[in-house]
């Protein structure tokens, strides 16, 4: 498994956890939202593993996504470059390192790609970008025997949901309102979106593909 981003720590300390458990692992530092980095990241993947089977596009900011007008154009574009263009330029350069093996994508939206949400147009903006750039992807790479699908994730108690809720009136308070705002009456943890990730990657899902998966404990349900 090849793991990529901006910042080395978390790369280290995920890379590290994957060899403990036996696994085999590298770290590809880069910008997704750069060409040149998205490019080399599949450069050093398969120079690495010999090929590229599933692709998850997970990186994902909610960068100064305030309301309508507060929202400024720098703001704007950062969501925008990292959220949407990140997703087209990793899987530009992956496809044709992927085509005919099966391969599986696996885009990363939000529940605010299918619900709107108040203050937040410019990471709306973006997961509603991703769910429908899913779609066409599914469509265009079908005859190179790739699939690609979303996942939809409610509030998943991650570093950039709790910098949020820190922000917005205090992780307590607000991990309170929001898991009653979740049928099921709690936040998502990490797993629970990648035990989604590991059905959309394996044999057992080789007949989905441009499917909308909502995994929000029935947030968009009600």
């Amino acid at each position: 498994m090849a793991v990529t981003g901006r910042r080395k720590g978390p790369l280290e300390e995920t890379v590290s956890v994957i060899k403990s458990g036996g696994g085999k692992a590298v770290m590809v530092e880069g910008d997704v939202s750069a060409s040149k980095d998205a490019e080399r990241m599949v450069k050093e993947t398969t120079k690495v593993f010999g090929r590229l089977n599933i692709l998850v596009n997970n990186a994902g900011v909610n960068y100064k996504s305030g309301g309508t007008v507060e929202t400024d154009e720098d703001g704007w574009d950062v969501v925008m470059n990292i959220n949407v263009k990140g997703i087209y330029l990793v899987s530009r350069f992956a496809v044709p390192k992927m085509e005919n093996t099966g391969g599986s994508i696996i885009n990363m939206a939000s529940i605010f790609g299918i619900v709107g949400y108040p203050k937040a147009v410019a990471y709306c903006a973006s997961k509603g970008a991703v769910v429908n750039l899913t779609r066409s992807m599914a469509l265009d790479l079908a005859e190179r025997k790739i699939r690609v699908n979303c996942i939809c994730p409610g509030v998943v108690d991650t570093p950039m949901a709790r910098e949020w809720m820190e922000k917005h009136g205090g992780y307590e308070t607000v991990a309170k309102e929001v898991s009653a705002q979740h049928p099921l009456g709690r936040l998502g943890e990490p797993e629970d979106i990648a035990y989604a990730c590991l059905y959309l990657a394996s044999d057992e899902a080789s007949w989905v593909t441009g499917a909308i998966l909502p995994v929000d404990g029935g947030f968009t349900a009600k």
